[in-house]
Order: structure tokens, then C-alpha cells, then sequence
């Protein structure tokens, strides 16, 4: 599991009179790595994507991978202040530009923010006005 992720879900889930055990998971937690029946068993376009935020930067960035394995990445470095969950959202709109400029009709979007795959999934509900365009 990738430490940002980890880190992340604490920070936005903290500890206090108000705090109700949350039903989440963080998918695929044993695996270390994916092999080649994997990539068999689901064979497509894939989007990675990622994005972290400090007191320095904002980074972004996502790879997109064909379904013949080819690799396409960008990365962008944004100069104004962003929390780690609008560069996660960032992040996979970037692939997602992408993706569309490519001309792929069908992609599984794979990224470690818990927070975005159940908001995107409307399983969540954001309550940050910057955020409900998205």
C-alpha cells in the first residue's frame, strides 16, 4: 500500500466526538505485484493516476497504457495551492484529457484515492464547494 494513501485517509477521517467507524477498504492490499495472468485476464486501456500536494508544489500525473502495453505518460506541476485530494482529482482528469485525445472509447481508471473512487461513484458525498463541479 503506497503511504500517501494511508496517510491520506487518516487525515480526512481524524478521531473525534463526531467520528462514526467508517465501511471502506482499500482494494487490493496484499498484492505486490500483477502478473501476466492479470494483464491477461483484463486486457484494455488502462489509466494510472496520482497526485500530491506539500507546502512547495503540486505534482500531477498519470500513465495511460494501451491494450499493447504501449505507455503514455504526462506529468504537470500546478504553481498555486491545492490539498492532496484536488490533485488526486486533477490527476485523473489530466489521464482522462488524455485518454479523450487519444481517441480510447474505453478505459479502467486506476488510482489509490479512496475518497475519489466513491465520490465518483456517488457511494460519497463531498461537502467542499470547490470540489461539487467535479
Amino acid at each position: 500500500m503506497k503511504a500517501q494513501a494511508l496517510a491520506d485517509h487518516l487525515a480526512e477521517n481524524p478521531v473525534d466526538e463526531e467520528y462514526k467507524p467508517l465501511k471502506t477498504y482499500f482494494p487490493d492490499e496484499e498484492v505486490i505485484h500483477i502478473d501476466k495472468l492479470e494483464q491477461i485476464a483484463k486486457p484494455g486501456w488502462k489509466l494510472f493516476f496520482d497526485g500530491a500536494a506539500n507546502m512547495k508544489a503540486v505534482g500531477i500525473g498519470a500513465v495511460l497504457v494501451s491494450e499493447t502495453r504501449h505507455h503514455y505518460p504526462v506529468t504537470a506541476q500546478i504553481q498555486f495551492y491545492y490539498t492532496n485530494n484536488m490533485a488526486e482529482y486533477e490527476a485523473c482528469i489530466l489521464g482522462l484529457r488524455m485518454a479523450v485525445d487519444i481517441g480510447v472509447q474505453e478505459v479502467l481508471v486506476l488510482g489509490d484515492s479512496d475518497i475519489l473512487v466513491h465520490q465518483i461513484q456517488g457511494e460519497w458525498e463531498t461537502r467542499d464547494l470547490k470540489l461539487i463541479p467535479y
